[in-house]
């Protein structure tokens, strides 16, 4: 199994903070521009990032991550062109975590085998397969499995004691929590919600647990970070994207950057901020 995941949780573990995970969908608003911004990602503080697979039909997402879709698609965006963009990455960063999130469609028009091979090749992690439980992942988990890659699984608040285990059977590099019930972008759950819910998982698993949806600004991702062993962000950094390519602004990876830069700053000082308290 790929240890980047592993050695990067390790690591933000060991500097006693959360890893800061961040999702763009690929190839928003291009590919050209969603390669600079990948890159940006990481020069802001990103510890894993996340890579939408850009779907016509992405019925767990909010508006801001539904437009990045259809920005995507419309520019010619394909799984083969994103797993291209991957492995160019990859030329330059062999440490980054990247993890392919979205719906089982592609994949299963691709070839969940061949799928699994390129994937690999190109440099990927993992994959979070929203649409796929664990009572179906069979069409895909075998070939994740064969070629090192790992298949994170998605708890919510409405996964009880007895679904759990199956859950987490089958989960490998992190658990995904996602915060509320409801599409991306959505209201933010309470701290104390958070809090509670990752110790539930924690009690039931060795697996670093990330938790996402509804986490936008700064303050949020700190108070996140407090709990949980990664905070996603995605929303937030996708109406970013967004709103400077409609007004076609020139520095669109330089915004991403300083935002990205400033949850980083956040996450990283969120613990010790308690302790000081």
């Amino acid at each position: 199994m790929t240890d980047r995941l592993a050695r990067r949780f390790a690591a933000c573990a060991a500097q006693g903070r959360a890893a800061l995970v961040t999702f763009v969908t690929a190839g928003d608003p291009d590919l050209e521009t969603s390669a600079r911004v990948l890159r940006s990602l990481v020069a802001g503080g990103a510890d894993i990032v996340e890579l939408g697979m850009p779907f016509t039909d992405p019925m767990a997402d909010g508006d801001a991550i539904q437009a990045g879709n259809l920005r995507s698609l419309a520019s010619g965006t394909t799984l083969h062109r994103v797993l291209a963009m991957v492995a160019d990455f990859r030329r330059e960063d062999s440490a980054t975590p990247l993890i392919l999130m979205g719906y089982f469609n592609p994949i299963l028009a691709y070839g969940p085998a061949r799928f699994a091979a390129d994937a690999a090749a190109a440099g990927l992690d993992g994959t979070i397969v929203v649409d796929l439980p664990p009572e179906e992942d069979g069409e895909l988990a075998p070939d994740l499995g064969r070629f090192g890659l790992h298949n994170v699984r998605l708890a919510t608040p409405t996964t009880d004691t007895a679904r759990l285990p199956k859950v987490l059977g089958g989960a490998s590099g992190f658990v995904y929590y996602v915060a509320v019930a409801g599409v991306t972008g959505a209201a933010s759950a309470t701290d104390t919600d958070i809090g509670h819910a990752v110790a539930r998982l924690k009690a039931a698993t060795a697996l670093p647990i990330a938790v996402g949806f509804g986490i936008k600004t700064p303050a949020q991702a700190a108070a996140v970070a407090r709990h949980a062993d990664g905070v996603v962000v995605g929303s937030a950094i996708v109406s970013m994207i967004g709103a400077a390519s409609a007004a076609r602004a020139n520095d669109l990876p330089e915004q991403v950057e300083g935002f990205v830069r400033s949850l980083a700053a956040a996450v990283a000082g969120a613990r010790t901020k308690e302790v000081a308290a």
